[in-house]
């Protein structure tokens, strides 16, 4: 079993406030584990080595609530979960909160619905589902704290499929790359119609010269019950 050495990054955590206890590490070690093997069998990551999980899954997950204040109890959607990334992560750093996975893809979440059963984490489901369907749906509509996205697609784009997940005043979070600004500036139109406030842009540095923003979006209004369109739509022309 590979040792991910959580000492590494244990100080950094701890002074925002996350505590990366034995327990906490087992279960993400089992996690790193897991993902390593099945990683050989069906694609879940290009980064394969032990020292980059740690830095660039891991730690850069647990980042996000460095920047993102989620209340005690929160519930929260992860868009597009791929791997896991960073909703999983997240569920193990704050057990208290209540996780939805969410991807279209099934044998993902197969992969993750195992991390769950070997973790023995309650209070986190894995749910397949287009993520335009289930803005829609009565059951994932508007009921969340907060939503985020990795990496999935453009910030206007990701805003019409995150938005209608969140409460009024809860929060939509991306985690981006060195284009946050530029697609900030691009998303003021979808951030209008979709009832967002203006975005927070926080920048840190995960290893070297490796960047993480995070985009942060306050609703303050109502998403109007149009959106999210279709996929055809949306790819023809982004709000």
């Amino acid at each position: 079993m590979t040792d991910f050495h959580f000492e590494k990054i244990a100080d950094k955590c701890a002074g925002f406030g996350v505590v990366l206890d034995r327990e906490k590490t087992e279960k993400l070690n089992t996690y790193g584990n897991l993902l390593l093997e099945w990683n050989q069998k069906m694609n879940l990551t290009a980064i394969k080595e032990p020292e980059e999980v740690l830095y660039k899954h891991f730690y850069d997950c647990i980042l996000f609530l460095k920047n993102v204040k989620l209340p005690e109890n929160a519930s929260l959607i992860d868009v597009g979960t791929g791997a896991g990334f960073p909703g999983m992560v997240l569920k193990i750093v704050r057990p208290d909160i209540c996780v939805t996975l969410l991807d279209s893809l099934n044998k993902r979440l197969v992969f993750l619905n195992e991390v769950i059963r070997l973790t023995g984490m309650e209070n986190v489901v894995t749910l397949h589902m287009r993520a335009e369907d289930a803005g829609k749906n009565p059951l994932y509509r508007e009921k969340y704290d907060a939503a985020c996205a990795r990496a999935v697609a453009s910030l206007p784009v990701l805003l019409e499929y995150c938005m209608p997940f969140v409460k009024k005043n809860g929060v939509f979070a991306a985690m981006k790359g060195p284009s946050a600004a530029d697609e900030a500036a691009a998303s003021v139109n979808a951030l209008k119609v979709l009832g967002g406030g203006k975005p927070d842009i926080i920048c840190e540095t995960l290893t070297g010269n490796e960047q993480r923003a995070f985009v942060i979006v306050k609703k303050i209004s109502q998403t109007p019950t149009k959106y999210p369109r279709k996929p055809a739509d949306i790819s023809k022309q982004s709000l």
